[in-house]
């Protein structure tokens, strides 16, 4: 394995930290840069990831420039690029190549659905099982007569259309990819109508699923959105057994876990917390290049900071 950074961009301190994390790893064999991400990550057993993974030149050299270190492993076309914060979960490389007006519309268009889809779902089981006067009339009206039929809970559903959905989703990766994506969207249109029809299922639990699944998309690195596709499931079950006061409770020990969380050093939701304006350049929004040329020096900076 090789590890790659700028001399005088990335910090000495992370640097040396990886170095020594890697020296403490007792394995055979490495097959794949997987096997190393689980060994040096600051949180193992948290669903976030503290470690970005790509194979694209581009997005490599551009987290070089800013600081990151790369390591390299034979065989393998994956860079593991480190350390990185919460913010780069929704920051695509598609973002740079665009106006800065639009992309930082698409990056606040990201943070709001992945919101949703973390807590949609709990918050429509909260709602119809103990806020119903939250509701408008009519739409309460819609919503008894749809669930009429329906012989589960609202917290059940849920909970058997969001496991369905994931199914079909990791059913159409594993097809080649004509038919996948056929299995994946036809699929789960055939069985949402035909359990409406039957009986088993709500119309409005389809729609909450469906546009749940749509949002968990909008969110451009597979590891980020599958923590928040993880979190859905203590959510629906926080949201049915104590309503919005469980959501709320949720949200909050999320925020605790994520605000304790590091990458080599870095806290997971620097420059927010702690707060550092400069930072902010490429986390909110996407500033105009001329103000983030001198971005590369941020993490350094903030390390520095730190130890004194």
């Amino acid at each position: 394995m090789a590890i790659v950074y700028l001399e005088g961009y990335a910090a000495p301190g992370v640097v040396e930290e990886i170095k020594k994390r890697l020296t403490q790893i007792e394995m055979d064999s490495i097959v794949g840069s997987g096997y190393i991400e689980e060994f040096i990550s600051d949180h193992p057993y948290s669903p976030f990831p503290v470690t970005r993974s790509t194979e694209r030149p581009d997005a490599a050299a551009a987290s070089l420039i800013s600081g990151k270190v790369a390591l390299l492993v034979n065989g393998t076309p994956m860079t593991l690029l480190m350390p990185v914060t919460f913010w780069y979960g929704f920051q695509s490389v598609e973002d740079y190549y665009t106006n800065f007006i639009f992309a930082t519309m698409l990056r606040w268009l990201r943070f709001i659905f992945a919101f949703f889809a973390m807590v949609l779902p709990a918050v429509y089981v909260a709602v119809t099982t103990f806020h119903q006067e939250m509701i408008p009339t009519s739409l309460a009206l819609s919503l008894a007569n749809a669930r009429e039929v329906v012989p589960f809970p609202a917290m059940m559903e849920i909970l058997i259309m969001e496991v369905t959905f994931e199914a079909l989703r990791e059913a159409g990766v594993r097809l080649p990819r004509p038919v996948g994506q056929t299995i994946s969207i036809v699929g789960a249109l055939v069985i949402g109508q035909a359990a409406v029809q039957a009986g088993i299922i709500s119309a409005p639990i389809i729609i909450v699923v469906a546009m749940t699944g749509i949002a968990s998309f909008l969110i451009p690195h597979t590891s980020m959105s599958q923590a928040f596709s993880i979190m859905r499931f203590p959510m629906v079950i926080c949201g049915g057994m104590f309503g919005l006061y469980g959501v709320s409770a949720g949200v909050i020990a999320l925020l605790i876990h994520i605000s304790m969380m590091s990458s080599f050093g870095v806290p997971y939701l620097w420059p927010l917390a702690p707060f550092n304006r400069t930072g902010l350049e490429d986390v909110l929004v996407r500033a105009p290049w001329h103000v983030m040329y001198k971005r590369q020096q941020h993490i350094q900076m903030m390390l520095e900071m730190r130890k004194r």
